[in-house]
């Protein structure tokens, strides 16, 4: 395990800077994230966020992208027009999830 400074803070995280304790997340971690991914989050990023968070927490595994889409709601377009080239990795890395079963 590896930390890594994010905006102000020290996280947790994987060999592939995906962080590795999920409760030391916030808001501010999440901007500083995606602005790393040349993001700029919008009140679309943090919907597919908090459900990724929520559905994290209910079943121990950040969602794939066909879960997002049947669950959560949120079709496969939106997703890549919010999270370019690997929408479930790269929403995961800014929820400060594990990387998405499935994903290479």
């Amino acid at each position: 395990m590896t930390e890594k400074k994010v905006g102000s803070m020290t996280v947790d995280v994987d060999a592939e800077g995906f962080m590795t304790d999920a409760s030391q997340w916030t808001e501010d971690i999440a901007k500083a994230l995606a602005k790393e991914e040349g993001i700029e989050l919008t009140e679309d990023h943090f919907k597919v966020i908090s459900f990724m968070r929520k559905d994290f927490a209910e079943n121990g595994t950040a969602p794939s992208i066909r879960r997002l889409n049947k669950a959560g709601g949120i079709s496969t377009k939106d997703l890549y027009s919010l999270f370019p080239d690997g929408p479930a990795k790269k929403a995961a890395k800014i929820s400060g999830l594990p990387k998405p079963q499935g994903c290479v």
